[in-house]
């Protein structure tokens, strides 16, 4: 249904390709301050122009600074695909979002909390088995700037990750597919390659694309399993809040003045914990989500087919039908 509710709008292929452009072109359009003042303080300072690499250029600003202006083109991309969905598709935020009538806020919470708890007692743990691989980066009046900072702005940049990923274009190729497994495969695998960029990819390795590749499939069966994505907002906004407040590294993408540092060897990671978050701690919450709402017929909602309902069972707009 979530997908199929897709066909109650303007949802020809074309319309897809160029909202995707427009949400393209508007996350560039946000990075243009980064990179003007990124560029103004390296030359300022005197760094070698040839050899500015993206590791360096995260670390030229001040961590706050540097973070605010990392998220705000997610934020104006999200501004571009909440634009194109209702003038380009003449689609409502709710429509875009569930199948519900309404958004079901509790789900998000409900997970945010979950997960949020989840991540604390990881982080705890770690801390605690292994003291030696941390050092307490705390400092009140920076770490409070952060806090504003990261909860008006991080819930922005995952959100824009779930409605370009779970929303827009999940909805946009299970149409043009008329099945569902094909837009669970390519959202998830396109999800996970956009992160090869990041610091963490060169540190420990393609082998950390098994986590984010198998993250944007967790996500992905959050949504079509719950017919909306409620629950995959409120875990990926928890994930990435949590992590830029609990802990930070040199080789990292957000690098912040969090609580604690990470000063571990990255290259000493073992499989282990890449492969236990994607096979272990993603199918468990899975089954309590399942038990918690009831999930039911997993082989239709994961793999079934997108039938256009008929006309009689959705009302379409006499302007929409007109054009």
């Amino acid at each position: 249904m979530y997908i199929a509710q897709a066909y109650n709008i303007l949802h020809d292929w074309w319309r897809y390709l160029v909202g995707l452009i427009i949400v393209i072109a508007g996350v560039f359009i946000g990075q243009v301050p980064f990179a003007i003042i990124v560029f103004a303080k390296a030359f300022k300072d005197g760094f070698d122009m040839k050899n500015l690499d993206e590791s360096k250029m995260l670390s030229i600003l001040e961590p706050n600074l540097n973070l605010f202006l990392m998220l705000l083109s997610f934020a104006i991309g999200l501004v571009a695909i909440l634009f194109v969905s209702k003038v380009l598709h003449k689609q409502s935020f709710t429509h875009l979002t569930t199948s519900r009538k309404k958004i079901d806020w509790s789900r998000f919470w409900f997970v945010f909390v979950l997960w949020g708890v989840i991540s604390v007692g990881f982080i705890a743990i770690e801390y605690f088995a292994s003291p030696e691989d941390y050092v307490i980066n705390f400092k009140l009046v920076p770490f409070l700037i952060l806090c504003v900072i990261a909860i008006i702005m991080v819930p922005l940049q995952t959100s824009f990750e779930e409605y370009l990923f779970r929303g827009y274009l999940m909805q946009g190729i299970g149409i043009i597919a008329k099945n569902k497994w094909v837009p669970l495969i390519i959202t998830s695998v396109v999800f996970g390659l956009l992160h090869i960029a990041n610091p963490e990819v060169e540190k420990l390795g393609n082998i950390i694309m098994i986590y984010y590749i198998g993250t944007g499939l967790f996500l992905g069966i959050l949504t079509l399993m719950d017919e909306g994505m409620e629950l995959a907002l409120g875990f990926h906004a928890a994930n990435n809040l949590f992590t830029a407040l609990l802990v930070t590294a040199d080789w990292t993408a957000f690098q912040t003045h969090s609580i604690l540092k990470d000063m571990s060897d990255p290259s000493e990671m073992g499989i282990t914990e890449i492969i236990v978050p994607v096979f272990v701690i993603f199918p468990i919450l899975l089954f309590i989500l399942s038990k918690k709402y009831k999930w039911t017929n997993w082989k239709d909602k994961l793999f079934g087919e997108v039938i256009e309902p008929p006309k009689e069972d959705y009302k379409i707009l006499e302007e929409i039908g007109a054009e």
